[in-house]
């Protein structure tokens, strides 16, 4: 008798090799059409992700849009104000900061700092946490209860206050940085993704693998880890917000990014001592914080609904 496992077992039979290439092709094209559509029926889909796009492009095209170098000071324009008007823009449109530098041109670079930060910590602390969180849900037993208890523990600390101690005894750089952060970004993928382990190890497609021989890191990969991405990402888009926020907080404090490199937390703390007399120097940074994680939660919500079966038969 043949071996029932045989056929998943064989890597030149997966059932994309047996599709022809063009068939593979068109399928990728009908998805890329579905989620175009998705977005459009969606006015806040829409908003977020043409936000979040644009502050993308901006981030990797920073040395194309500025319009001045980031670090060059003129102390002759200090705390000189906007230059837009109705004819047109002036060579400063946002102004320049107590130091003579472009606010525009800071603005445009320090959104590289902001996006290379949130999607480093949240991939570092998702792959951490969905890696024991799947771990908890399948061996169960002590490695579940130090898992969670671990869980618990970072969970009675105030996560600001321990990035706060981290980075305060590390030192502040980027790298300590990303490092404090991940580490407080865990959790919530961990807490996440155990639950729905606990549940899909009990599904009727799990049980059936399991009587066909596959071990639990065969389950695990091949049919946990497919099951969770939705919940996980729809996490991630949640946690990206919360990092960006927390990196100009500690920016703000003095403990992230450290001059001359343009941040917009660091921006935001410059220019609360003008705030009187020049409100163009923390009006701006705050402004382009709050539309990025704006626009962050705008997508993060869309996609909830979007990965969601349950919900999109609800929306129509």
């Amino acid at each position: 008798m043949s071996d029932p496992t045989a056929w998943h077992d064989r890597p030149d039979r997966t059932i994309e090799s047996v599709q022809p290439r063009g068939s593979a092709v068109s399928a990728t094209l009908a998805r890329m059409r579905a989620f175009t559509r998705a977005v459009s029926r969606s006015k806040a889909g829409m908003v977020g992700w043409a936000g979040l796009t644009l502050i993308g492009l901006m981030a990797l095209f920073a040395p194309v849009l500025a319009p001045q170098d980031p670090l060059q000071q003129d102390l002759a324009q200090r705390t000189g104000p906007p230059t837009i008007s109705l004819f047109g823009l002036g060579p400063h449109p946002l102004g320049n900061d107590q130091l003579g530098r472009d606010i525009l041109s800071r603005l445009i670079y320090g959104s590289q700092v902001s996006l290379l930060v949130g999607a480093t910590v949240v991939l570092l602390g998702g792959s951490t946490g969905v890696t024991l969180g799947i771990l908890a849900g399948i061996l169960g037993g002590w490695p579940e209860r130090i898992i969670m208890r671990l869980v618990d523990i970072q969970l009675a600390f105030p996560l600001i206050l321990l990035a706060i101690s981290i980075v305060a005894v590390l030192g502040p750089s980027l790298p300590n940085l990303i490092g404090a952060l991940a580490l407080t970004g865990w959790v919530s993928y961990a807490r996440i993704v155990r639950a729905e382990t606990l549940a899909l190890r009990e599904r009727e497609f799990v049980t059936a693998a399991r009587s066909l021989g596959a071990g639990q890191w065969r389950i695990a990969s091949r049919h946990i880890l497919s099951n969770i991405v939705a919940p996980a990402i729809v996490v991630a888009t949640l946690e990206l917000a919360r990092v960006i926020i927390l990196e100009a907080s500690l920016s703000f404090l003095g403990l992230g990014i450290q001059p001359p490199t343009p941040s917009w937390g660091r921006m935001l703390a410059d220019g609360r001592d003008f705030v009187a007399t020049a409100w163009w120097l923390a009006t701006f940074p705050g402004l382009a914080i709050m539309l990025l994680v704006l626009s962050v939660n705008l997508v993060g919500d869309w996609l909830r609904e979007y990965l969601d079966p349950r919900l999109r038969r609800a929306h129509g």
